[in-house]
């Protein structure tokens, strides 16, 4: 979202109501959880659940909206020096779990690429926990493009910028060894398309973005999934929303 309420001036609401998600995930809200109630509880049809970040105002957060009846919910990932800012919401369905998340960045130098890497091995654990008892979606924003065809600038960015070094590649590569899925790209092998744009540089005018945007779902579970998507049409954020149609 990049914020709750910048985003709710610029036609989220209009832009909710056209794609009419079953299940809704939004990262980033930049809010505490009565401001993101207010603002998503204008949304009808929809049961709400959200985590903010704890200790520092206007920073990450997370919500689900979900019109199918949820079984269960927790929040975060049970480890305390992870569970300050918000960053997952875990929904239990009858037929799977969901993990909404907003994986941290590593941020400008770096500077948090370490605290990255030990998220990304206890990230890994979590599901791998959840999916002892049944199949798992992971949905939301993993601040990594896997590949060259996922990045506008892999050469220049590689090992320079947050999101595109190895070791965060390697974080993802993990999820896909530990039988997870990348449902856009396997239905999608050679297509380029992104789902972040940088607000600089006019990137998005100029389609020079990243694809860090994902939905994973437990090898299981891909005879599920009909379609996938990537609504780039959508503005409003410098993120594009990303979707995908399961059937049982």
């Amino acid at each position: 979202m990049n914020g709750i309420r910048s985003i709710i001036k610029k036609g989220f609401l209009d832009s909710v109501k056209a794609l009419d998600p079953d299940v809704l995930c939004l990262q980033e809200t930049k809010a505490q959880n009565e401001e993101t109630r207010n603002v998503l509880e204008l949304l009808s049809g929809y049961t709400l659940h959200v985590n903010s970040a704890k200790n520092r105002k206007g920073y990450s957060g997370t919500a689900v909206l979900s019109k199918p009846d949820i079984l269960n919910v927790t929040y975060d990932l049970g480890i305390e020096e992870h569970d300050q800012e918000g960053r997952v919401i875990t929904a239990e369905y009858p037929e799977f779990f969901l993990v909404n998340v907003y994986v941290p960045n590593s941020g400008r130098g770096l500077v948090r690429l370490d605290y990255r890497q030990t998220w990304d091995q206890d990230f890994l654990q979590y599901l791998k926990k959840l999916e002892e008892t049944k199949p798992v979606v992971v949905m939301g924003d993993l601040n990594v493009a896997h590949q060259e065809i996922d990045i506008a600038r892999p050469k220049a960015n590689y090992n320079k910028s947050a999101g595109y070094t190895q070791a965060e590649i390697d974080g993802f590569s993990h999820l896909l060894d530990n039988g997870f899925v990348d449902t856009f790209r396997r239905l999608n092998p050679g297509q380029v398309a992104y789902t972040y744009w940088n607000y600089m540089f006019n990137a998005r005018e100029r389609d020079v973005g990243w694809r860090i945007d994902y939905v994973l779902v437990s090898e299981l579970l891909m005879r599920n999934v009909k379609d996938t998507f990537i609504f780039n049409e959508h503005m409003g954020s410098d993120h594009c929303p990303v979707g995908i149609e399961l059937s049982f």
